[in-house]
């Protein structure tokens, strides 16, 4: 039985991310997207929702996501969805869902541009229309 577990979402950083490191030293860092919908009632009344999506990266990309994205900044973010459960320190236990990111496209530009050698060479962190999946 074949089964697919992939989302695709693009949207704004909510806050800065964070990155730790997890005891035998391999990076990860986290941030949250917000994604809007935008749409009319029956009554002509026009709406906007928000949805936020809980993002993980691991290792180079951690590092790179940590290094240039920041609060604001418009994101493509490619991965599989992970529930992740937790006992809280009240006792109680704890869930959420995350998408653990395989790729990350930055789609706006910096005001300030990284130095050359900051850029990753294989990927410019441009976006391109063959990008998105559908």
């Amino acid at each position: 039985m074949v089964s697919v577990n992939r989302m695709t979402i693009i949207g704004n950083l909510g806050s800065d991310p964070e990155m730790r490191f997890t005891p035998n030293g391999r990076p990860v860092t986290s941030f949250r997207v917000a994604t809007n919908w935008r749409y009319t009632t029956s009554d002509g009344e026009r709406r906007e929702e928000t949805e936020w999506f809980n993002v993980v990266c691991w290792s180079k990309l951690a590092e790179q996501c940590n290094q240039f994205l920041s609060k604001g900044r418009l994101v493509y973010v490619e991965g599989r969805l992970r529930m992740r459960s937790w006992e809280g320190q009240d006792g109680q236990t704890r869930a959420r869902n995350e998408i653990v990111a395989d790729r990350v496209k930055f789609l706006d530009r910096q005001s300030t541009a990284p130095s050359p050698d900051k850029v990753d060479e294989g990927d410019s962190g441009e976006f391109v229309p063959e990008d998105i999946p559908f």
